[in-house]
Order: C-alpha cells, then structure tokens, then sequence
C-alpha cells in the first residue's frame, strides 16, 4: 500500500472513530434511560461494542501508520447476541407500549446511527482497490449492518402496538 492510500484510509479510521464514539455515548444514554431491564442490559452490551470498536480502529490506525498495513492479530471484541424477534426489549414493554416514548425514539435514533456506519463502511470497502482494505471495511459493515437489522426488528415489532395505543395508526 503506498503513502497517499494509507493516509487516505488512515483518514477513514478517524472519522470512523469518532463515529464509534458517538454510538458508544448514544449507547449508554438508551440504556440509562430506558425502564426496560432487558433493554438497559442489551444497550450496554452494544455501547460495551463500540468501545471494543473503536479499540480495534485505533490499533489498525497506529498499525498503518506505523507499518503501512493492517495488523492481522487485531479483533473486533465479543458480538452481543441479537437473535429472535425480541432482540433489545423484554415482552413487558409490550405492556407499557403507550408510554414506550423513549425506546421508540432510541430504536429509530439508532436504526439511523447503524445504518449511517453501514453506508460509510461499505462507501470505504467498494473505494479501495486493495483486497484488504475491502475485507476490512466489508467485516465492519457487516457487524454494523447486524445492530441495525436487531434494532429494526426490534421497531417492527413493537411499532404497531405503540402506534395503536398513542392513536397514530391511519385506520
């Protein structure tokens, strides 16, 4: 990899910090302020994964600076399990869906933040001529793209009873 590509991608890795930083902030705030129990422990483990994130980006940062390639014994950290349908909140906000304000907010709010992460990591990996440097870009994009997929089902689920028990449904 030449100087002007790693500078450029060293570039990427800054703004893609900051972005890890700010969904690890987002993150927290969601798990202090919802009263869903399961969805105060899901948001944490999430933010707990933007720190690993943003971990990983600065030790490939430091590498390619250093040594103008990646380091190969880097890792993203633990992946929190988003299986099912019910993937951030416990059934029980099911039961509050009228005062669920907050949690629809942080589902949408979210959905945006992952999916934004999915574009720019994806922009990043189909720019780069470079098999690595796609690989790597591609690895964080899919990781993102798994937060946005739970948050979403996590939305689709709880949006109709939310909707219904605010008045918001168009029937």
């Amino acid at each position: 990899m030449d100087a002007a590509a790693a500078r450029n991608i060293a570039e990427g890795l800054k703004a893609a910090i900051e972005a890890e930083q700010n969904g690890y902030h987002f993150y927290m705030m969601a798990a202090r302020s919802t009263e869903d129990e399961q969805g105060r422990e899901v948001f944490e483990q999430l933010a707990n994964e933007e720190l690993d994130h943003v971990s990983y980006l600065k030790q490939q940062h430091r590498s390619l600076m250093e040594k103008g390639v990646f380091d190969p014994e880097a890792t993203m950290g633990r992946r929190t399990d988003l299986s099912g349908d019910s993937p951030i909140f416990s059934d029980k906000l099911k039961a509050r869906a009228a005062d669920a304000h907050f949690e629809m907010s942080a589902l949408s709010i979210g959905m945006n933040l992952e999916l934004n992460a999915v574009k720019f990591y994806k922009g990043r990996a189909d720019a780069s001529d470079d098999p690595g440097v796609k690989t790597f870009f591609q690895e964080l994009a899919d990781w993102e793209s798994g937060h946005y997929e739970a948050l979403s089902r996590q939305s689709e689920l709880l949006k109709e009873d939310y909707w219904n028990a605010n008045g918001f449904a168009p029937y």
